[in-house]
């Protein structure tokens, strides 16, 4: 995982990434009534993608700011409140410090969707904020919490892995071999 700043840029961009074109994809297709068909979400169609892309291509930006703003660091304090590393896992500590961050990134993000998408460009009245953010919330959360655990977190730990797996390594210009020992 990271082990300095850029890397760990990046590794926020990826992450930043993924989290939002996922949940814009769930938002997309509520927005458009998928879920309430007869065969739910059976019934995406690429015009979904393609316009949860659109709104990915900003959203992942605030994702980024607030996930370096607080975030990331919020998640990983309450994380530490309860695991042990003496005596959990590195698995359950990795489990908990997501579910951790999504504590804190979810209604972070519903906030910023609720007002973007349904009081500046909805037009709902602002007096409605709270019970418009409450609502998101509680539509975002668990699809926030699975697509963490089980793709966004995945997929960008592999990627960041793949790119950063030559760190470290000797190369052939500086003459060591790997195996070798005097």
């Amino acid at each position: 995982m990271p082990q300095n700043r850029k890397q760990g840029l990046i590794f926020g961009i990826l992450m930043s990434v993924t989290m939002a074109y996922g949940m814009e994809v769930y938002n997309v297709a509520w927005k458009m009534g998928v879920p309430t068909m007869p065969g739910g979400f059976s019934n995406l169609t690429n015009g979904v993608f393609l316009a949860a892309l659109a709104e990915a291509s900003y959203m992942w930006l605030f994702v980024l700011l607030f996930s370096s703003l607080w975030g990331t660091r919020g998640g990983a304090a309450l994380a530490r409140r309860i695991v042990d590393p003496a005596r959990d896992g590195a698995l359950v500590q990795g489990v908990a410090r997501s579910c951790c961050t999504v504590l804190v990134m979810c209604p972070t993000m519903s906030l910023v969707a609720s007002i973007l998408f349904n009081v500046v460009l909805g037009g709902m009245p602002s007096a409605q904020l709270p019970a418009i953010w409450v609502g998101t919330v509680i539509k975002n959360y668990p699809m926030a919490l699975l697509w963490n655990l089980f793709a966004a977190g995945p997929v960008s730990r592999l990627v960041f892995e793949k790119y950063f797996s030559h760190v470290g390594e000797p190369t052939a210009a500086s003459g060591a071999v790997r195996g070798d020992s005097d």
